[in-house]
């Protein structure tokens, strides 16, 4: 009898999961369909029948040139991740190991911003962007996304290292370890899983962002964003396209997480069991 509730309740959580992932999957899977269609088909309505042409991919990189905005994305997603790192490393382990009693509000408070709604400060950060000449650059795209993650990024390096003992840190210091030492040789390596994960997230989230880079940029900088953005036009939206495009926007990244994802899963779930 429980041997038959067991299997009942694995073959439930089975079909919940896989329902999940379609739900999850539908919209990048009915995108593809959509690419490999003509622009007819693709105005007449759903359907989850291609034609199977490459027209629409034929149409697009003669249309755009697709290697500038990849290789923007490339730089200002890394750059960004890179620079988020440096700020954040430190200031994760100064809060998790050397801890105030404002350490809290300080992270509640990072988190919070967050939640400012970024059209907000958009109007400021355009004028400061124009008057020190990073409006365009990939400089200034790099900027703004370290600003916008490095919440994120900071939140979770700390969780991270508040699963490290402090034994080790002290023992380490008691040899004679020094600051520096002690955070490249013993801490850093630890959290190897952590830090692997807070980057490719923070490199995927730096890669779909598209409210900043698609205001802050216009040509020289534009990345794949702006690329997608601009197959929809005044004289309408060519969807098959517009999918095309945005197949070849996602799919560096859809290959990343791809090939990344048992680093991506060890990483998110580390710490969970000691």
């Amino acid at each position: 009898m429980a041997r038959a509730v067991s299997t009942r309740r694995k073959l439930t959580m089975t079909i919940l999961v896989w329902l999940v992932a379609l739900i999850v999957f539908f919209p990048i899977l009915y995108t593809i369909i959509t690419s490999l269609k003509t622009e007819g088909e693709a105005a007449a309505g759903f359907s989850m029948i291609p034609s199977f042409t490459f027209e629409s991919y034929a149409a697009v990189l003669d249309q755009q040139d697709y290697l500038r905005p990849f290789f923007n994305s490339v730089v200002i997603s890394i750059g960004s991740t890179i620079v988020a790192l440096l700020i954040a490393v430190p200031a994760a382990w100064a809060m998790a190991f050397t801890p105030t009693p404002k350490t809290r509000d300080v992270l509640m408070w990072m988190l919070s911003t967050k939640m400012m709604p970024a059209a907000g400060v958009l109007v400021p950060m355009y004028l400061i962007f124009l008057n020190t000449g990073l409006l365009d650059t990939l400089l200034g795209l790099s900027i703004i996304l370290t600003l916008v993650n490095l919440p994120i990024v900071v939140w979770m390096l700390y969780t991270y290292f508040k699963e490290i003992p402090v034994d080790i840190l002290e023992a380490a210091r008691m040899d004679g370890a020094t600051l520096g030492k002690e955070l490249v040789y013993v801490l850093l390596p630890m959290a190897v899983p952590g830090i692997a994960s807070t980057l490719l997230l923070n490199v995927i989230l730096a890669w779909n962002e598209a409210f900043w880079t698609l205001r802050l940029s216009t040509d020289d900088a534009a990345p794949l964003t702006a690329f997608i953005a601009s197959f929809s036009s005044p004289q309408g939206q060519f969807l098959a396209k517009l999918s095309a495009a945005s197949v070849l926007a996602i799919l560096p990244i859809l290959l990343l997480g791809w090939f990344s994802q048992k680093q991506l899963v060890r990483g998110l779930t580390f710490g969970a069991v000691k």
